[in-house]
């Protein structure tokens, strides 16, 4: 694992009945520094356009001029040339199979490994792992393949919870996760919690917000305290 990676992992755009991406910004702000242009991902929206998307960012984070990647001629080049790349939630599966389909998978992962700064949230989380074979939406459609970045070595689950609405008989999140470890016991999974994010800088991973998360390994589980290492994950 690469220690020039600088990924800051959101669970989620909002935290409670806060206001979009309000509980983010402290994190974004210590996570880009001085850094004010940012380029925008948004093939996760489905039900938003995405000029009307990256409007909605940069409206949320007006210390920041906001650049959709779909406004440019050349994607590939404006990743290149990107100070910082922002990648927001929506569906895992439209956001993968576009990055497939437009042939940025790889300039982007490049880019990364090469130390320009991440900010992701929900399905802009999920694409970090090893896969999105953990994420919570709907396949609604097929990428060439559930592989993702892999800035960390290990699966995610944003937006994780234990809560079970009364009356609903349905698998608990925890369930369906450990469906996966019985098939994949050598692969963590982290889930983090709205409001929270996993933190990768200078090869160092840990969890930052005002809850705990949870480390699904094989039959096991295991709670995440705040500001615990995490880097044996890397």
């Amino acid at each position: 694992m690469s220690k020039l990676i600088h990924a800051l992992m959101l669970s989620s755009s909002r935290a409670g009945n806060e206001a979009y991406l309000q509980h983010a910004i402290p994190f974004i702000k210590q996570h880009l520094g001085n850094i004010t242009e940012v380029l925008f991902i948004p093939f996760a929206g489905v039900s938003v356009n995405w000029d009307e998307y990256t409007l909605k960012v940069q409206h949320a984070l007006p210390d920041y001029q906001i650049k959709g990647i779909h406004q440019f001629a050349d994607a590939s080049q404006a990743i290149a040339s990107a100070q910082a790349i922002l990648v927001g939630g929506g569906n895992t599966f439209n956001l993968l199979n576009e990055l497939y389909k437009q042939a940025l998978l790889a300039p982007l992962k490049k880019h990364l490994f090469e130390g320009t700064p991440y900010v992701g949230w929900s399905a802009g989380s999920n694409i970090c792992g090893n896969s999105i074979r953990t994420t919570n939406d709907m396949p609604i459609v097929q990428p060439p393949s559930f592989e993702a970045l892999s800035l960390v070595p290990f699966q995610l689950n944003p937006h994780y919870t234990d809560y079970q609405p009364p009356g609903h008989n349905g698998e608990t999140r925890a369930q369906r996760i450990e469906e996966f470890c019985i098939l994949n016991p050598s692969m963590p999974v982290i889930g983090i919690r709205e409001g929270t994010a996993l933190l990768l800088q200078d090869g160092k991973l840990e969890l930052q917000g005002n809850l705990e998360g949870v480390v699904f390994k094989g039959k096991s589980q295991t709670i995440i305290k705040l500001g615990q290492d995490l880097s044996d994950y890397l």
